[in-house]
């Protein structure tokens, strides 16, 4: 992805989404590893609130993590994310 950023939680590196990035002006942080092979979603391309797999193709919804094409077969795993003291927090849902 051209923007976000990359941070862990709970030893899995997700990418984080700004607000304002995402039509809706949300935040979002998923799971930056995709659910087919692993590839990594931040070096993915993206269209609007879609990311691209750059290794396979699978096309995941960053708003629910969703798979819209595939191969791969399983959404993303979601993360919930906002400012607190000027630092972003992620947490598992």
């Amino acid at each position: 992805m051209t923007q976000g950023m990359k941070g862990g939680v709970m030893d899995e590196l997700v990418a984080v989404l700004e607000e304002g990035e995402l039509e809706d002006g949300g935040r979002r942080a998923i799971a930056n590893r995709c659910t087919r092979m692993r590839g990594p979603l931040d070096e993915g391309e993206r269209d609007g609130n879609v990311v691209t797999c750059p290794w396979h193709g699978s096309r995941f919804d960053l708003c629910s993590g969703g798979v819209l094409r595939g191969p791969a077969g399983e959404p993303q795993r979601r993360f919930e994310a906002r400012v607190r003291a000027g630092k972003i927090e992620i947490r598992a849902p």
